[in-house]
Parts: C-alpha cells; structure tokens; sequence
C-alpha cells in the first residue's frame, strides 16, 4: 500500500520544474490536455510518488495539501530545506533535532503547498 499525494495546480508545467529543481524530481509521466494544460502528470521524488494536474481540485486549488518527506539522515534535511530555499521556496520551520528523534522542517512551495521534511538525528 501507498498514499499518493495529487496536487491541484494553477500552472502545473511551472509546478514540475520547480519540483525538478528544488527536490530532484523525475517527471516519470505527462498526459497533455488539448488546450495545453496538464490533465495528468506523475513525479518520482525521495522513492514516492507524486500527482498533479492543471485539472484536479477546484478553482480555488491548490488548498490544505501537506507532503511528508522521509529522509535518511539529518544532513540531508539540511540540504535539502537548502536547495527548496534556492530554488525559491520559503522555510517556514528550518531543521532541527526535535524531541521525537528526528532532524525536522517546514517548507512551503511557490504554489502553496506545504511540506515537511523528517530524518533520523545524527
């Protein structure tokens, strides 16, 4: 079993980049609609699966999605709230050692979402 998050995007091609870089992404799939948008697209990041689409969701998308990200160890929660902040998104919690055993941080995206990154402390 699995838990797939779907993200309801505004400009989902502008989404995947962004993903691409801040979190080293792989689109695996794209299904283009007529018009353009994205009706359907999968990402592959930190061994999980993403959705998204231009389509999902209502008009007021995207809205109350929050991503999990189990990492391996606690450097890489700090490297990785790094590149998210380069990339262009926002740290709203930076790394720390939390008191359930994990290094731990909050980040929100250019698009809304916010995401959650968990490792194991050093």
């Amino acid at each position: 079993m699995s838990v797939t998050p779907y993200l309801a995007q505004q400009d989902a091609k502008a989404a995947i980049a962004f993903y691409v870089q801040a979190l080293g992404a792989e689109e695996q799939f794209r299904l283009p609609a007529d018009d353009g948008r994205i009706m359907h697209a999968v990402l592959a990041v930190a061994g999980s699966r993403i959705f998204l689409s231009d389509m999902a969701g209502s008009a007021q998308a995207p809205s109350g999605v929050s991503i999990a990200l189990g990492l391996e160890k606690a450097a890489d929660a700090d490297a990785w709230a790094s590149r998210f902040a380069d990339a262009g998104g926002t740290v709203t919690r930076a790394p720390e050692d939390m008191f359930w055993g994990d290094r731990f941080a909050e980040l929100t995206d250019p698009f809304g979402h916010h995401w959650m990154l968990n490792a194991p402390k050093a």
